[in-house]
């Protein structure tokens, strides 16, 4: 997983803020892959800390409890493909492709990581209140992304003219299109590279956006 620098509010005993953020990265590392193999509520922070390489104490100088390394864990996921959809939108041209990279790099980020945001999925719950929330926030701050493109399509007249809720459910469209590969990977996978995804469902979006379009305007 890549780093992250936003989670500071979790408590730690440690005052060295290269040596938290570099600890922390390694016990989240380990610690996602027994959250997969056994589940959050079976994996224990002595499983982490050994998985990790660490006494259970020092483990416990970075976090406070299990919760905390899942937050760090969802909140590294989101930055991985926030940071993609930064980046596609920076590099791509103009036009219609602006929309078609990043909607590439987010569905090959999702693909990436399927294993990753299933996990958010499901585990999501087992975090306290505040967390949810944050992770909830990840969510919307990453279709926001999506939001701007849209609408900077639009308002440059690459894409037909669409109201602003037209444009919204649109985000969160592509990014349960994205999220679909992940759900549905048992079957698609064998019937579809991740190249046929991307390019059908790229298709399907740029004309569900033309629809859109028509429909704001009474066509």
């Amino acid at each position: 997983m890549q780093e992250t620098n936003r989670p500071n509010d979790i408590p730690t005993q440690v005052k060295n803020p290269d040596l938290v953020e570099r600890r922390r990265r390694q016990i989240a590392d380990a610690a996602v892959q027994l959250f997969m193999e056994k589940g959050f509520h079976k994996t224990t922070t002595r499983q982490i800390a050994q998985a990790a390489g660490i006494s259970i104490g020092s483990l416990y100088e970075y976090f406070t409890c299990k919760e905390d390394i899942l937050y760090l864990v969802c909140d590294s996921i989101h930055s991985e493909v926030e940071r993609g959809v930064t980046e596609a939108m920076a590099r791509a041209s103009e036009g219609r492709m602006v929309l078609a990279e990043v909607v590439r790099e987010y569905f090959m980020v999702c693909n990436r990581m399927s294993d990753f945001i299933l996990l958010i999925y499901q585990e999501t719950h087992s975090l306290p209140a505040q967390w949810q929330q944050r992770v909830l926030e990840n969510e919307l701050r990453i279709t926001g992304l999506l939001v701007a493109v849209l609408a900077r399509l639009a308002a440059a007249g690459t894409l037909p003219a669409m109201e602003d809720n037209q444009i919204e459910i649109a985000a969160h469209n592509i990014v349960v299109l994205g999220h679909t590969w992940t759900f549905r990977r048992w079957y698609l996978a064998r019937h579809y590279s991740i190249e046929d995804y991307i390019r059908l469902q790229t298709d399907f979006i740029m004309k569900m956006c033309t629809r859109q379009a028509s429909a704001a305007q009474g066509v």
